[in-house]
C-alpha cells in the first residue's frame, strides 16, 4: 500500500489505519462521530493525499482539458478553480475532478484515489490521439494534500494570512511557507468552509509543525483537530456530495447526478469548436426527455443506516430505486441517504420505504443536500 507524506503523524496520533485506494489512510483518530461534530462546530484538520494530483501542461493544456471535462475550461481565470465531471463516450462518469487554472497553458486536476491510474492513461489517449502538444505529470507521489474544514477555520488561518480569508469560493492562490511552494484553494468535500493544500512531500513534517503546533488534541474548545476519512464520508454525506463509486460512475449518466451546472451543453463555442466526451450521448438523453433516473434525499424513520445497494421501493412494494449512500446524521439526528429512482416517479415529501433485506423502513423524499450551512 501507498503511504501518505503524513502517515508519520497519523500514527503518533493514534489513528485507525485502514486500505483505502490502495492507501494506508487514517478512519478515525477517536471516534467517527466526535470529529463530524468538530468539523461542523469548530474545525478539522484532514490527509486527503491519497486523491491524484495531475499537473496539465504546454500549448495544447487547454484544449485537453476542453475536451476531456464537462465543464468550459477556456474561460476559467488564473487562480480559479472548477468542479467538472470526465465522462465517457456514453455520458457516464469516469471521474469528478477539480480543476485548477495556474496559467494560460498550465492547469492542476484533482482526480480521485481509486481513478488516478485510468484518468493518467485516458488523458494520454486524448493527447495521443489528437496530437495534443502537452506534458501530463502526475504529482501525487511528490506532493502531500491537506484540507482545514469548519467553521472556525478562516479565522484561524487568519491569524497567519490576511489574503487567503478574502478569496472566493473557488479560487486558489500560491503562498511560500519557508522554502516551501503551497498552493492553497478554498475548496472542500464537508459542507463547511474552508481550505484544502497542496505542498511538496519533502517539507510536510514541517508544515504539519507550524499547522498543528498549537492544538491541543485534548481541549474541546480547539479550533482544529485531526479527523478521518470516516468523518469525511458523513459529512459529504449531509452536504449531498457524490462520492465515485457511489453516487458517480461508469454506468451512471451525468445529468441523473443532478450537477447540471458541472456539465456545459453548450460546449463548441471557443475558437476550436471543442466539445467533450460524452457531450453528443448526454444530448441525446436530452432530447429524448431527460434521464430514467434522478438522484434524490431520504429521510428515514428509524436508527438504522441504509446501505449502498439496498432497494427503495414505492409503498405499495414495487422498486422504484436504489441506496448510494447513507449514515445516521451526527448533525440531524436522523437516518438519511442518497439513492437513484426512477425520474418524475417520487418527488419532494413521498413517502417510499427501503428494504434492508431484513427489514422495510419508512422513508420520505428530501432536498438535497441535508445539511447546508447558513
Amino acid at each position: 500500500m501507498h503511504k501518505s507524506p503524513i502517515h508519520d503523524f497519523h500514527v503518533q496520533h493514534g489513528a485507525q489505519m485502514v486500505e483505502f485506494a490502495g492507501w494506508e489512510m487514517p478512519i478515525k483518530y477517536t471516534s467517527i462521530i466526535d470529529e463530524h461534530n468538530q468539523v461542523r462546530n469548530a474545525g478539522g484538520m484532514f490527509d486527503v493525499s491519497h486523491m491524484g494530483r495531475l499537473e496539465i501542461k504546454g500549448l495544447h493544456a487547454k484544449r485537453l482539458l476542453e475536451h476531456t471535462c464537462s465543464r468550459i475550461i477556456g474561460s476559467m481565470q488564473h487562480g480559479q478553480c472548477r468542479y467538472s465531471f470526465m465522462c465517457n463516450e456514453q455520458g457516464g462518469v469516469k471521474d469528478d475532478v477539480i480543476v485548477m487554472r495556474l496559467d494560460d497553458d498550465e492547469f492542476m486536476v484533482v482526480v480521485n484515489a481509486s481513478n488516478r491510474e485510468k484518468i493518467v492513461a485516458h488523458l494520454d489517449a486524448v493527447k495521443a490521439a489528437r496530437e495534443f502538444k502537452v506534458n501530463i505529470d502526475d504529482k501525487t507521489f511528490k506532493t502531500a494534500m491537506v484540507a482545514a474544514q469548519g467553521p472556525r477555520i478562516m479565522a484561524l488561518i487568519g491569524g497567519v494570512s490576511k489574503e487567503i480569508p478574502t478569496l472566493k469560493k473557488y479560487r486558489f492562490t500560491t503562498k511560500n511557507l519557508l522554502v516551501l511552494k503551497l498552493i492553497v484553494s478554498r475548496t472542500g468535500y464537508t459542507g463547511e468552509d474552508g481550505v484544502e493544500v497542496i505542498l511538496p512531500a519533502s517539507g510536510v513534517n514541517m508544515a504539519m509543525k507550524l499547522l498543528m503546533k498549537d492544538v491541543d488534541p485534548d481541549d474541546p474548545d480547539a479550533p482544529m483537530k485531526p479527523a478521518g476519512l470516516g468523518a469525511r464520508d458523513t459529512l459529504r454525506i449531509e452536504a449531498g456530495m457524490p462520492l465515485y463509486g457511489h453516487e458517480l460512475g461508469e454506468e451512471i449518466n451525468a445529468l441523473a447526478t443532478g450537477f447540471d451546472f458541472a456539465i456545459g451543453m453548450n460546449k463548441n463555442t471557443d475558437e476550436h469548436g471543442e466539445t467533450f466526451i460524452g457531450q453528443q450521448a448526454l444530448q441525446k438523453t436530452v432530447d429524448d426527455g431527460g434521464p430514467k433516473a434522478r438522484l434524490i434525499g431520504l429521510e428515514i424513520d428509524s436508527k438504522r443506516t441504509a446501505r449502498q445497494h439496498m432497494k427503495v421501493l414505492l409503498p405499495g412494494g414495487d422498486q422504484i430505486g436504489e441506496i448510494t449512500s447513507g449514515c445516521l446524521s451526527p448533525t440531524l439526528g436522523k437516518s438519511i441517504a442518497m439513492a437513484y429512482a426512477a425520474a418524475g416517479r417520487l418527488n419532494e415529501g413521498d413517502a417510499c420505504l427501503v428494504d434492508t433485506g431484513k427489514a422495510t423502513l419508512e422513508a420520505r423524499v428530501v432536498p438535497l443536500p441535508f445539511y447546508k450551512r447558513d
